[in-house]
């Protein structure tokens, strides 16, 4: 169905047939006969398999015959065409006692007046062309003036058994205005007509979408319709500049993808592959040109559509210090909603597990995991919600040429299965089992589209290195121009393309990320699931169990029987030196080594806070039991010679400990801060040389700080500072070694400047934290950072 240009000037209408009473929308186009995709099912042997059509022209509604076998007849007489409105008894097969369908005026609730927004009718365009919408799987009765629950336990009106849907998730509510529909909390929201909403009005032909289901009101009763994963996908015109529009990336490119389909995509290097990947998963919408999941607008509906496009990257989007199941565990316990039962997330585990043929590794880390293993780990977990798009980036690069087949095998059975698969490859090893094939030129065009057995001779080569050369030496050759003048568009574009053209109809974001829990309950399963890779990783465990031992040996060799004029600096300097190393070291590549998993995540409900608390929290936890060792191997037995033995407000040693802990926590902070700020692994090693040679020179051990414009306002900003300040205070180190560096009004043994340096310790680890989160913003899709 398409929507019409003369649609706002014709009128609903309400027909009635064969005791089903349907809304007419003048934005569509009515299918009438024996075919059940038809909109207008007649199960009678004298009415054709398409006997007719009910549309509008010119502002008014037109009943047309589709060549049937016995006629169309309206007001006892046989029409071809004719005109037709409330009133207009229309019959099929026969003008006696044929089908009959009569039209009348649709009554509008009072409510629907004021609204200023699209129905469902230009939600979905030809839906008889989709397969979702072809036809309703169920059709309910409306009671009158009564409450309708949905969601997913068994006590609701409406039972919806998906694990996206919360067991107690929306109420469609009667009143004298009509319908409304009232989210009650649940986890992955309820939309209308594709947007996310808490309370709105209903009218006929709204699209109401609770997980994977979709409710559609017509007239007393609620239609359902299940997205099982039979989807289709039309490209329509996208592009993608860059450069205010200098620089084009992905240049009008229009496909078809049917339901079931294996796609690959092939091209050479900066073609626009990974830009057209962007585009259809909606996390970098195009400029320009629409894309239609199921007749339906992705941009436009993209906050509830995204719950059913599974994404798997080029880099494994997997913790690999965990076994399988634990792993797919925990991804289960971040995608469902809160209130799913642990046998209910267990018995998804399970499904994926057998279906991707994992039943073997379950128990095995996936680091020990092959290639097409790991690749089968990630795409287990994208299946847990059930997703009826399925994308994958490069999944058998670096595998050889058997790993290669079989990840191909794989995606050919998971299309096979019901879903629709979108592969982006370099490897041309395994086209044969794909059903299409997308062929891009340089300059983001479509070079070729079709059957992959068609493709070379299209191109007129007995090899694909062959063809990828003459992308490169022939750079002037029009390849798009050559494809659409070719009879491949017209038989695999053109013919197969059944949706009409449409404009996007609202901007691209910004879109918030779903929310499948509770901030307490990603903060929960977050903390376990870190703490469990962390505890797996024994290069980890080994590294932070002996480098508070070593540091702190090299402070006590220093510090000798006791804190004197020779030793004391020396060891406190050491000591914030460990505190540093330590800190840092545990955090500097904990963000850049998952920016991949935590993009993905993050795309699907993950709270950016609630990740970043995570890591402050393990991380913490363990950076201060390792500063706590440290202090206690460096100056458990040593004297002090703090003044009569006491601290400015507690026992020497306890307040050293609190200061070296607190300088190695905001340490931690700070190399969290690095591995959200750089872009690759390798570099956090030599920022982390680079920060601990900053904390040395300007912590106020070696240089006179005070005083100093510029320099020591620049030293405010360096965690040492403090941290030296306040245990130089403890022991009042200038009494200790008078000198002038060790003059500084921020060594004094005074409680307020003993406070003002661990204040400020705390003041720097707020702010590092702000910053983190707003570095790992810029890591989000686009289309949720708008």
């Amino acid at each position: 169905m398409g929507e019409r240009p003369d649609a706002p000037t014709a009128p609903e209408l309400v027909v009635e047939s064969e005791g089903h009473t349907q809304v007419l929308s003048p934005l569509r186009t009515y299918h009438v006969g024996r075919d059940p995709t038809s909109e207008l099912v007649l199960d009678d042997a004298r009415v054709s398999w398409h006997h007719a059509v009910l549309r509008t022209s010119a502002g008014h509604w037109v009943v047309e015959d589709e060549h049937s076998t016995n006629g169309t007849y309206t007001d006892g007489r046989r029409v071809r065409q004719s005109d037709v409105g409330p009133g207009t008894v229309i019959r099929f097969g026969s003008p006696a006692d044929g089908p009959c369908a009569v039209l009348a005026d649709a009554p509008r609730p009072a409510a629907a007046a004021p609204r200023a927004r699209p129905s469902a009718l230009t939600v979905v365009s030809q839906p008889g062309d989709t397969h979702t919408f072809r036809q309703p799987s169920a059709v309910r009765p409306l009671p009158p003036a009564r409450t309708t629950r949905i969601g997913r336990a068994p006590d609701n009106d409406l039972i919806v058994p998906d694990l996206l849907v919360s067991r107690r998730h929306a109420e469609l509510r009667t009143g004298p205005e009509g319908y409304e529909i009232v989210d009650v909390g649940s986890h992955n929201g309820t939309y209308l007509n594709g947007q996310p909403v808490s309370r709105a009005p209903v009218i006929p032909g709204d699209v109401i979408g609770v997980g994977h289901s979709a409710f559609v009101l017509v007239g007393d009763e609620l239609q359902e319709f299940v997205d099982t994963g039979e989807v289709s996908l039309d490209v329509q015109d996208l592009a993608v500049r860059v450069d205010n529009g200098r620089r084009t990336l992905l240049g009008d490119v229009s496909f078809p993808v049917g339901e079931k389909t294996l796609l690959a995509v092939v091209g050479p290097s900066g073609a626009g592959k990974s830009t057209l990947l962007n585009a259809l998963t909606g996390l970098r919408p195009a400029d320009a040109g629409t894309v239609l999941y199921d007749g339906r607008d992705l941009y436009r509906d993209y906050a509830e559509l995204r719950h059913r496009i599974g994404l798997v990257p080029q880099d494994d989007i997997l913790h690999a210090q965990l076994t399988v199941r634990r792993a797919l565990r925990y991804a289960a316990q971040l995608r469902f909603p809160e209130d799913t039962a642990k046998a209910e997330r267990e018995a998804r585990v399970d499904e994926v597990i057998r279906e991707l043929g994992l039943e073997q590794r379950v128990d095995q880390s996936i680091h020990s995991l092959s290639g097409g293993q790991r690749k089968r780990v990630s795409v287990a977990l994208e299946l847990l919600t059930k997703p009826s798009l399925l994308f994958l980036d490069e999944p058998t690069s670096g595998l050889d040429p058997g790993m290669d087949r079989s990840v191909m095998h794989m995606l050919r059975g998971l299309a096979d299965d019901g879903r629709t698969v979108i592969v982006v490859t370099h490897s041309v090893l395994s086209l044969d089992v794909c059903d299409r094939l997308l062929v891009l030129a340089p300059g983001g065009t479509i070079a070729y589209y079709g059957p992959p057995e068609e493709a070379l001779a299209y191109f007129g080569f007995a090899e694909w290195p062959e063809a990828f050369e003459s992308f490169e030496n022939e750079r002037d050759r029009d390849w798009a121009g050559q494809f659409r003048g070719s009879t491949q568009h017209g038989r695999f574009v053109a013919a197969e393309s059944r949706q009409p053209r449409r404009a996007p109809e609202s901007p691209h974001g910004p879109v918030a990320a779903p929310k499948a829990q509770s901030w307490g309950a990603q903060l929960g399963t977050l903390v376990r699931r870190y703490a469990a890779n962390l505890s797996a990783d024994r290069t980890f465990l080994v590294i932070m169990i002996a480098l508070p031992f070593v540091m702190g040996a090299m402070a006590r060799a220093l510090a000798g029987g006791g804190l004197t004029q020779d030793s004391a600096l020396n060891a406190l300097l050491i000591l914030n030196v460990g505190a540093v190393l330590t800190g840092a070291a545990n955090a500097v590549r904990e963000l850049v080594k998952e920016r991949v998993i935590y993009q993905r995540e993050r795309a699907v409900g993950l709270s950016r806070s609630a990740y970043v608390m995570s890591k402050v929290l393990v991380l913490g936890a363990i950076t201060v039991v390792q500063a706590v060792v440290l202090t206690m191997v460096a100056l458990v037995g040593v004297d002090l010679n703090a003044p009569d033995g006491r601290g400015v407000l507690m026992p020497p040693l306890v307040e050293i400990t609190l200061a070296v802990a607190l300088l190695a926590f905001t340490a931690m902070m700070l190399g969290l801060f690095v591995s959200a700020l750089v872009r690759k692994e390798e570099a956090t090693m030599p920022l982390l040389v680079l920060l601990a040679i900053v904390q040395v020179v300007f912590c106020g051990a070696l240089l006179k700080l005070q005083g100093v414009p510029g320099l020591e306002q620049l030293a405010w900003l360096v965690p040492s500072r403090w941290a030296l300040g306040a245990m130089a205070g403890t022991v009042d180190l200038h009494r200790i070694v008078p000198t002038d560096v060790t003059a500084d009004p921020l060594f004094r043994h005074v409680a307020s400047v003993w406070l003002l340096d661990m204040g400020m310790m705390v003041v720097l680890s707020l702010v590092l934290a702000v910053l983190v989160a707003k570095l790992l913003r810029r890591r989000e899709p686009e289309i949720m950072r708008k």
